[in-house]
């Protein structure tokens, strides 16, 4: 009797997290729960995200009360031409008085980082990213310096300015496990979002001081390591290996979905899953993550461009002609 009530403690204690999460982040970032679950999902997964959509929409505001709901690090990069790779990792200095060289360590150190912008760098400094992306370290005169537990990273960039722009290499595409895009908020959305900013209640410079942070990052690394536990059946994880398979024989898609995607596919399903209340996986938990973690990872073949397709309405054609599994 013991252990069944400590078990259903410890869900209670695990849904009241994820809750607290979804409104905090939500009173603050109006009219966008889907972007905010998507975001969450990432977090859950130790994966990383390329935030997509115009300026204004909200994008620095959202990682700021992500940052301040567990008290994490926040540092934002805005990512310019002339950005060279030690700007960002850090570098080591030499000390006259000392005679010794000291490691002076960049802004990627942190918990939550920005990269404001990412396609306006060069693809050296954009392969320097990749490294911490992957290994959550940075290489500074050939020694690893790790970075501290939870690490994210939130990437954006701009849609429709693409002068001076440089195109992300499909190596890094790759490491994000989801491309979330971030949409005009509706009208009642927007009404109630510039009646806040206007009367004073809302701004960046209150959001870490007036947010009720009663998370730490060791309750991040605790809910991370719940979605890993979630269970998943034989036959939801081959419908979604099917679904990405498929990716590589459409006529469609010039060059399908890796293994990577598979595994993202699963993971994310399994912190949606977890975000819902369940310890197991459902076939629409996997349909809820396609289109974010897939969209990203696929390129359409040229006459389904000049016919005016997506990735993300090919996707769902896709999915379409797949039968879920009944579990």
């Amino acid at each position: 009797m013991s252990i069944e009530m400590d078990a259903s403690q410890a869900e209670t204690d695990l849904n009241e997290k994820i809750e607290f999460l979804r409104r905090t982040i939500g009173s603050m970032l109006i009219g966008q729960d889907d972007v905010i679950d998507q975001v969450l999902v990432v977090l859950l997964c130790r994966g990383h995200v390329l935030l997509e959509g115009v300026p204004g929409l909200g994008k620095t505001l959202l990682v700021k009360a992500l940052a301040a709901c567990f008290h994490g690090q926040f540092r934002r990069i805005q990512f310019t031409p002339d950005l060279m790779p030690a700007d960002m990792t850090g570098h080591s200095i030499y000390d006259m008085k000392e005679a010794r060289f000291h490691v002076r360590r960049g802004p990627v150190f942190t918990n939550l980082l920005l990269a404001d912008e990412i396609n306006r760098s060069p693809a050296k400094t954009q392969a320097a990213l990749l490294e911490v992306m992957q290994e959550h370290q940075v290489t500074i005169e050939g020694e690893a310096y790790p970075l501290a537990p939870p690490f994210m990273v939130l990437a954006t960039q701009n849609p429709i300015e693409q002068e001076g722009t440089y195109p992300l290499p499909e190596a890094e595409l790759d490491r994000f496990l989801m491309k979330v895009f971030i949409d005009y908020p509706a009208f009642d959305d927007e009404t109630r979002l510039v009646r806040q900013v206007t009367e004073g209640a809302l701004s960046m410079s209150s959001i870490g001081a007036d947010a009720d942070g009663t998370l730490a990052p060791e309750d991040i690394l605790a809910l991370q390591n719940e979605a890993e536990r979630v269970r998943v059946d034989e036959q939801v994880l081959a419908y979604a290996v099917s679904i990405v398979q498929a990716t590589r024989k459409a006529a469609s898609i010039l060059k399908g979905a890796g293994p990577r995607a598979s595994i993202g596919l699963v993971s994310a399903a399994k912190a949606w899953a977890l975000m819902n209340g369940r310890d197991f996986v459902l076939p629409d938990d996997v349909k809820q993550v396609v289109l974010p973690v897939m969209r990203h990872r696929i390129l359409l073949a040229p006459e389904s461009e000049i016919d005016g397709f997506t990735p993300d309405r090919v996707l769902q054609q896709l999915l379409q002609s797949i039968d879920a599994p009944r579990v």
